[in-house]
């Protein structure tokens, strides 16, 4: 146990990670940062960056044996070290963008204020002003705003009056619009937390409930008032509402809003291309779900075109969600034209990835990956395969966040012990999935039945399992368009699979055929 706990330490040691992620450009810059000074080079902070820079893991054993510092000192240096390492790469011009040039024109607007030279200091800060209030930075302007009244206040001039109006009503304004901000950010936010930690609504009940969370805590605005940041905080928290109440017609809708709204300002994508990949995501993903087939490949398409030509912005953070939205959704594609076998050489692709980037990504995003792999390797027949990858979610530890994703990975894992023979671990898979569900509080009526009917045809005589697939598939079709018991189809497709049992045929051939329909 003592064991495990270390290594947890290890792995997520700040210092340690951050060093990990540094770019080549970015180490040479610190070493040139480092050599601005004489003596420097030969200092204890630069000598453990040299050593844990080579580490391929966190050792503290291994630092003290290299004598570069003692037990009790190492707290200290290390902190030291992390200090220069955020000076130095706020330096680095990758890392020059809007905010940090306007944090930097007030501190030296600061500066020359402190020095008594007011004149000066209201030049800068008009200019930082402009840039903020022209980047949607309304929390610095108003920052600013309230400095120029500081200082105002002592740079007496004759046009005093007119400017203290003039900055009376600026503040004004941009207090007005950063509470609506922060509302429709606290909602937005709010809504997310409730949607990680409790999953959909699965009841009228927890429909209402949502309802009257977000009606009561929208704040009252005017659309036509509302500029960038308030309109994308205000998509955002219709977005989460849509997945919460599942409504993904309503998420389509919003998340299009979302998307739009960087289209209509390309400006915006290079200042917060975060919120612009996230944006990009859940449009993907409200497709998906509605099996928008079409639609969804044209955005993936513009996605990749976008990525190919570098359109988005590449840093640590962006490279990072490229990688995870890109492939789940190009696996959703293969998903959605049931060309399983044919996505087949993104599995590869994706576990290189997880190892270059596993100092950096959470277990969440990685089982996500994981579940989806599981479920191409599903589709192509390749249970045993399928299972690999699903016992990699099983086993995983404090996944409070993936809860779903556990549940119905275990119920695939039934279906793949089934579809393998393996009828030694069923008894056992049966037990123990309906006893996680239970303790979850996440057993659906769908996987009830589900899990029911399945341990059922252990006592079926082969000559009459096609007949009980069908009353199987009759029985779990009427839940199909049911509002919270549908979200087990999104997860798992257990219809196609029953199907091309009854047909006897391929779970992508199944998915093929009804391609056709969904094509628009």
């Amino acid at each position: 146990m003592k064991k495990s706990a270390t290594l947890v330490n290890t792995q997520s040691d700040a210092l340690f990670v951050l060093i990990k992620s540094l770019s080549k450009s970015e180490k040479r810059q610190f070493k040139l940062y480092v050599g601005r000074l004489d003596g420097n080079t030969d200092a204890k902070f630069f000598s453990l960056f040299k050593f844990l820079e080579k580490l391929k893991s966190y050792d503290e054993r291994e630092i003290i044996k290299s004598g570069i510092v003692t037990k009790l000192q190492l707290s200290n240096l290390k902190a030291h070290l992390y200090r220069q390492l955020l000076i130095s790469l706020r330096l680095n011009p990758s890392h020059q963008n809007i905010r940090v040039q306007i944090r930097e024109q007030l501190d030296f607007a600061t500066v020359l204020y402190q020095k008594g030279l007011y004149k000066q200091s209201l030049k800068l800060l008009d200019k930082a002003k402009s840039m903020a209030i022209e980047n949607e930075e309304k929390n610095i302007a108003y920052e600013i705003v309230e400095f120029e009244k500081v200082i105002e206040t002592q740079y007496i001039t004759r046009s005093i009056s007119t400017r203290a109006d003039e900055l009376s009503e600026q503040a004004k304004e941009l207090s007005q619009q950063n509470v609506i901000t922060s509302k429709l950010s606290n909602l937005s936010l709010q809504l997310y937390s409730i949607l990680l930690k409790t999953g959909s609504a699965r009841n009228d009940n927890e429909f209402h409930k949502i309802n009257t969370y977000f009606n009561d805590r929208l704040p009252k605005f005017e659309l036509s008032t509302l500029h960038f940041r308030e309109k994308l905080w205000l998509y955002k928290a219709y977005v989460w509402r849509s997945f919460l109440t599942q409504d993904f017609l309503m998420c389509y809708k919003y998340s299009h809003k979302w998307v739009q709204l960087f289209r209509e300002n390309p400006k915006m994508i290079s200042l917060h291309p975060v919120f612009y990949l996230k944006g990009k995501n859940y449009l993907l993903e409200s497709l998906f779900f509605l099996k928008y087939y079409s639609k969804f490949k044209q955005e993936l398409v513009l996605f990749e075109d976008e990525i190919n030509n570098e359109n988005i912005p590449l840093n640590s953070n962006t490279e990072l969600l490229i990688f995870q939205y890109y492939n789940a959704n190009k696996l959703h594609l293969h998903f959605l034209e049931g060309t399983f076998r044919e996505g087949e050489y993104l599995v590869h692709e994706i576990e290189q990835k997880i190892d270059d980037y596993r100092s950096r990504l959470d277990s969440h995003h990685i089982v996500v990956l994981y579940y989806k792999i599981a479920c191409l390797y599903f589709g192509m027949g390749e249970n045993r395969l399928c299972i690999n990858y699903l016992n990699k979610i099983i086993d995983s530890k404090n996944l409070k966040a993936a809860e779903d994703l556990q549940c119905f990975a275990r119920v695939l894992n039934l279906i793949a012990h089934y579809e393998c023979g393996m009828d030694y671990h069923l008894e056992r898979q049966f037990r123990e999935t309906y006893k996680f569900l239970l303790k979850m509080e996440n057993l659906q009526a769908v996987q009830k039945e589900f899990i029911v009917s399945i341990k059922a045809l252990g006592d079926v005589y082969p000559n009459e399992v096609k007949r009980e697939f069908k009353k199987i598939h009759a029985r779990l079709q009427k839940f199909e368009d049911h509002p919270y018991e549908k979200r087990a189809f999104l997860y798992l497709d257990i219809l196609s699979w029953l199907e091309s049992k009854i047909e006897n045929t391929t779970i992508g051939e199944i998915i093929r055929k009804k391609a056709q329909v969904f094509i628009r």
